[in-house]
């Protein structure tokens, strides 16, 4: 078998990433906002944190410190390092005393409840797509005397804001209502918190570079990495109406992003810089999620799992933020801009408040009506970024919009009747004979 030219690989990463860092440079005023260098420094501030913590599990777990350990400390280490060895507590979110609730109430309470979870869930997310990309695309502070104004440039700052609102939320939660015992080691959820940093921080980034609508269609056709994924770390087996439907989802993004003017990025280079950044996203949100999968056998409760992710999540961007020095100049930005601070705050709110809606809706109807949701959201995104920032939208490419969410449709339709199938056979009596 012959060997993989790995010298041509560096030869052509030495030949682009010059061109990437001038092309950058030269749209973003200087190299220091290049996103390349950005993310350097970022993944740079999470290993000085993460990497001491490394080694201090693994001196734990070699001195066999479960067994050895005593003192003040010894609760707070096992917690973080051992976790505990009962995996007893709630099943799932969706319990079998909710569902019963759900289906002995009356009708007319149940679509109150379905027109609630929906219009919470599109109030939530379609405010955070239209601040997110006020946020990342537009200036603050912009007037006739002073020019064209301010843009704000640290993702991450984002990324932080959205996630210790969601950690004050989901820490209230688990305070006020009763939750499952907590099994899991601690530091398990920082595999989830790092590859959700880097998935937000690309798609913040990723804005910069390529328009919003781009963005979402792109985000609908993560279920191909995130099956590549599941074959991988989970080893998990899929029909084959779910190949059928990721190749369409690829057709129609394939189809819109060929058509896709490029008024807006004329450059090549950026177009190369958002494509690579979007498949980062994809790609870390692939694995939080199947790393979030595994981390469920231990019965959490969906609330327990946002906490347990976001405390880690703020641990590493605060930390990356001042080694930086750039969290007080966010907060600076801030302070000169009240406007953003209200997009800023607004943008997480609406964040935290979509997790929540997120789980009551699989709560209350399932995972499919809460897909079917979700996928109408994407829609309805997609048309409110065109109407309020101008994107303009080819036939070629308002037909592979078309294809991709009728793939996801075909998905979800696929996906009940397998379901319903299920059911039918595990209800069917066997006969003896």
């Amino acid at each position: 078998m012959p060997e993989f030219p790995w010298s041509l690989c560096w030869c052509a990463a030495l030949c682009v990433l010059p061109s990437v860092f001038a092309e950058d440079a030269s749209l973003l005023g200087g190299w220091q906002d290049v996103w390349l260098f950005r993310l350097f420094l970022n993944v740079l501030g999470y290993a000085t944190i993460i990497i001491p913590g490394y080694f201090l599990i693994s001196y734990f777990k070699r001195i066999n410190y479960l067994e050895t350990g005593r003192g003040i400390c010894f609760p707070v280490i096992k917690t973080c390092v051992f976790g505990s060895e009962s995996k007893t507590g709630l099943l799932d979110d969706v319990s079998p005393a909710a569902r019963n609730e759900s289906e002995s109430s009356s009708s007319a309470r149940q679509a109150v409840k379905l027109i609630f979870c929906a219009a919470g869930l599109q109030v939530s997310y379609l405010t955070w797509g239209v601040l997110q990309e006020r946020v990342m695309t537009r200036s603050y502070g912009a007037s006739e005397v002073e020019g064209s104004g301010e843009r704000f440039r640290d993702s991450q700052f984002l990324v932080f804001m959205n996630r210790i609102l969601a950690l004050t939320v989901s820490g209230l939660w688990c305070v006020l209502l009763k939750q499952p015992r907590h099994g899991a080691p601690m530091y398990k959820y920082s595999f989830a918190s790092l590859s959700n940093i880097l998935s937000s921080w690309c798609q913040y980034e990723a804005l910069k570079y390529i328009s919003f609508p781009t963005q979402v269609l792109a985000k609908a056709s993560k279920v191909i990495p995130v099956m590549l994924m599941g074959k991988i770390v989970s080893r998990k087996s899929y029909e084959y109406w779910e190949y059928f439907t990721a190749v369409l989802i690829s057709l129609g993004v394939s189809m819109f992003l060929l058509s896709s003017s490029t008024d807006k990025h004329p450059s090549t280079v950026t177009t190369f810089s958002g494509v690579v950044i979007l498949g980062g996203y994809i790609v870390f949100d692939s694995f939080t999620s199947n790393w979030q999968d595994n981390l469920f056998k231990y019965k959490m409760s969906s609330v327990q799992m946002m906490f347990g992710v976001n405390l880690f999540s703020c641990l590493l961007t605060v930390g990356s933020l001042l080694e930086q020095g750039a969290f007080f100049d966010s907060l600076a930005f801030m302070m000169r801009h009240s406007e953003f601070a209200m997009h800023a705050v607004l943008l997480s709110v609406c964040s935290a408040c979509g997790q929540l809606f997120i789980f009551y809706t699989i709560s209350q109807f399932g995972a499919a009506v809460f897909t079917i949701i979700m996928t109408l959201r994407q829609a309805i995104a997609i048309l409110l970024s065109c109407f309020l920032y101008g994107h303009a939208v080819t036939l070629v490419g308002g037909l592979g919009v078309g294809v991709v969410f009728l793939a996801l449709f075909l998905r979800i339709y696929a996906r009940s009747r397998v379901k319903k199938s299920s059911k039918r056979a595990a209800q069917t009596p066997v006969q003896k004979v």
